[in-house]
């Protein structure tokens, strides 16, 4: 039973501290831990290895100590920093990592790396001080640790995710924040300085609030796709992720906070059904389900009277070939893309203007359903009625969620 650990003590020349020996023996003895086990071969050999010093990990150990905890604890104060899980990383010397790895071949063990036991046990010793819970898939913050000289202590803030919907009742609004054409962001006269093309925006007028309750960096507006700025978003409103990148408050009364917000914006924009989400739930409402549809109420106005008789056939529209609309050339691939009408109605408003109610899939231009756009968009509106047509306001008023 204790033949190898006879074996690692005559090839360290008994130059080896109890966590790297008990390392070694975690698949042949017995012990809740790598101290336990070396202190069994200890017990058993009748030899004392407290101040061994170590061949492997230059007694790399001692350097868990009191004194690391209390410049993690300084760490998280100096910050002001709110976290229920962490990870722990760690740097050490790469010569440390080798000796340790051919320790292992020479005996061809299958056994922790010396890597895995610091990470392990500096974890062990942040929960038993801040009772926080190690999470590997998604954590709040990651301590580095940098173990090579003196300790020095890092802590990466993960982002955090908010996930909800939004409505826009004012026109001119963009779902995001454009920057200044001119300028490009930099501030110039044309912006009045602020590096941007419109004053405000759907991501603005909630990632401020945000920014200031979580002490963020940075925030990120993530949606479900996104309608024109002079379109409105109505009924239940359309999914959208909030990243707020480096937040140091990550406990928030989300209610509460989306009860302000929109009484600061009422008129303009609201929120609603916030809550604390995945980083994937990024990628899950940007991607299009095949079943994924949106409904449009769209004003439409045509050059010169229209024939009543003609508006029936716009029930009839169904696949429609679209080609990159020239309005957004350049900034989309020009391509085909062919998409459905999936249900259509109308209502007669005078000789030249009427309303129609479209059910569609997600990616349909419905104003150059509309317009043609110079029969880049077939079938269209215009040729169907054999009168030009253009909308001249748009209301988006549901998106299915993905």
């Amino acid at each position: 039973m204790y033949d190898l650990a006879k074996q690692i003590l005559d090839a360290t020349d008994g130059k080896i501290c109890k966590n790297c020996l008990g390392r070694k023996l975690s698949k042949t003895i017995d012990g809740s831990n790598n101290i336990e086990r070396a202190e069994k071969v200890c017990g058993e050999l009748n030899i004392d290895l407290d101040d061994a010093g170590c061949v492997i990990c230059d007694n790399l150990f001692d350097k868990l100590d009191e004194n690391l905890y209390e410049k993690i604890d300084e760490k998280i104060s100096k910050l002001g920093i709110e976290f229920d899980t962490f990870l722990v990383g760690s740097k050490i010397s790469k010569d440390i990592q080798k000796r340790d790895e051919e320790l292992s071949s020479q005996f061809n063990l299958s056994v922790e790396t010396i890597k895995k036991e610091v990470n392990r046990l500096i974890g062990l010793g942040i929960w038993q001080r801040f009772d926080k819970d190690a999470e590997f898939e998604s954590q709040d913050i990651v301590f580095n640790i940098d173990l090579i000289d003196e300790p020095k202590v890092r802590i990466q803030i993960n982002p955090l995710y908010i996930e909800g919907k939004y409505n826009k009742f004012k026109r001119g609004i963009p779902q995001t924040k454009w920057p200044c054409s001119k300028c490009k962001g930099r501030g110039c006269e044309e912006c009045n300085y602020t590096g941007k093309q419109y004053p405000e925006s759907v991501e603005e007028l909630i990632s401020e609030h945000f920014l200031k309750l979580t002490k963020g960096r940075e925030a990120k507006f993530h949606g479900a796709g996104r309608e024109d700025i002079d379109v409105l978003m109505l009924g239940s409103g359309r999914q959208f992720v909030l990243e707020i990148k480096e937040p140091k408050i990550r406990k928030l009364d989300l209610k509460s906070v989306e009860d302000k917000i929109n009484k600061i914006n009422e008129g303009k924009t609201s929120y609603h059904n916030l809550q604390v989400c995945k980083r994937s739930r990024k990628a899950i409402i940007k991607q299009s389900s095949p079943d994924a549809y949106k409904v449009y109420k769209a004003l439409v106005e045509c050059e010169d009277n229209y024939d009543e008789d003609k508006l029936k056939e716009l029930l009839n529209l169904g696949e429609i070939n679209q080609q990159t609309p020239q309005r957004v050339l350049r900034r989309r691939t020009d391509m085909i893309r062919v998409k459905s009408v999936l249900n259509t109605s109308y209502e007669i408003i005078d000789d030249k203007r009427f309303s129609m109610t479209l059910k569609t899939e997600g990616g349909l231009y419905i104003k150059e359903l509309i317009s043609g756009d110079d029969g880049r968009s077939q079938p269209n509106v215009s040729d169907i009625l054999g009168v030009k047509a253009k909308c001249i306001q748009l209301d988006v008023i549901e998106v299915s969620e993905k």
